[in-house]
């Protein structure tokens, strides 16, 4: 087992991954068992060999996706601490050592590098980005009651516990906003780390696309929140077609008959019943998830301990 993994998914990061391993390897110099792992994603140009001659531990992951490559990354190291960096030089390796004694120290299970407290809206050069990130963290912190102040840095680090219990289902750059979720709904320790973030090097782009990815992190938080929390999804859905049939029922079914004393709008009164029906079962609905749930829940408990066991044989 490591003393330190130093994870760097990558895919076509020819321009900067050399520099990343370097700056990691000299930030972690007087930590013992620390190994840098680059993950390569099919790369076209020279990452590969780039990050071998700076000193880097070379692994291939061959389904597209910095979610597929998580998962590999995951499945296949084990270490005490484990830190995520991206290879495009935009994080500061220096902060390597004080993510890691977080986790070595103080027992955290999550610690996130936090750009969007400092001068993350200063270097990003690309506006929607910004937005995309405040949109996505005020989300998250509203439906999931919490105060994560990054949800979508790629820069953490994570327990021994965190990773053999975390699974990996987004195959994309959604990857960070499942993790953050599935932490908060676990109760898992979590820091907020500020860190300093600058933009890529000219002549470096992003892979991430801002209205197609921004688009499947915002469905992911919807789903994440009927999984997670199942009991409010379905409650406020029932609580609407409610409002819906009543919307419909007093001016075309009520009012009229009060005057008449005939139902004069069948198929109204029909519709506003199905819905008043279905509101009903989706209460129901979510009752029983929630007790599936909490249930998942106690099982997620006897895993960690089950992981902590093994955490201790392997050192």
């Amino acid at each position: 087992m490591d003393r330190l993994a130093i994870l760097i998914p990558c895919y076509n990061e020819a321009k900067t991954i050399q520099k990343v391993v370097k700056d990691c390897l000299n930030a972690t110099k007087d930590i013992d068992g620390t190994v840098v792992y680059v993950y390569d994603n099919n790369s076209t140009d020279d990452t590969v060999n780039l990050a071998k001659e700076a000193g880097a531990v070379v692994r291939h992951e061959y389904s597209q996706g910095k979610g597929n490559v998580i998962r590999r990354m995951f499945r296949e190291i084990d270490a005490e601490c484990y830190i995520m960096i991206d290879g495009d030089d935009t994080y500061p390796a220096d902060e390597i050592p004080k993510m890691a004694k977080y986790v070595h120290e103080q027992n955290y299970d999550m610690v996130i590098g936090d750009r969007l407290s400092s001068s993350y809206f200063e270097e990003n050069k690309r506006p929607f980005h910004g937005i995309g990130n405040k949109l996505v963290r005020g989300s998250i912190n509203f439906f999931f009651k919490n105060d994560i102040r990054d949800i979508m840095t790629g820069y953490r680090a994570f327990s021994y516990q965190f990773v053999k219990t975390y699974p990996v289902l987004s195959k994309g750059f959604e990857i960070e906003t499942e993790m953050s979720i599935f932490a908060i709904v676990n109760n898992l320790a979590m820091k907020n780390h500020i860190i300093e973030y600058r933009d890529r090097p000219v002549g470096s782009s992003s892979k991430l696309n801002t209205y197609s990815d921004g688009f499947k992190v915002l469905r992911l938080i919807v789903t994440l929140f009927r999984n997670y929390r199942p009991l409010p999804f379905y409650s406020i859905l029932g609580l609407l077609l409610t409002i819906l049939a009543v919307m419909f029922f007093i001016p075309d079914v009520w009012i009229p008959y009060l005057h008449t004393g005939k139902v004069l709008n069948y198929p109204t009164l029909i519709v506003c019943g199905f819905c008043v029906l279905a509101g009903i079962i989706s209460l129901y609905a979510g009752l029983v998830l929630d007790a599936l749930q909490r249930k998942e829940r106690r099982e997620f408990e006897s895993r960690l301990q089950e992981v902590k066991a093994m955490e201790e044989l392997a050192k």
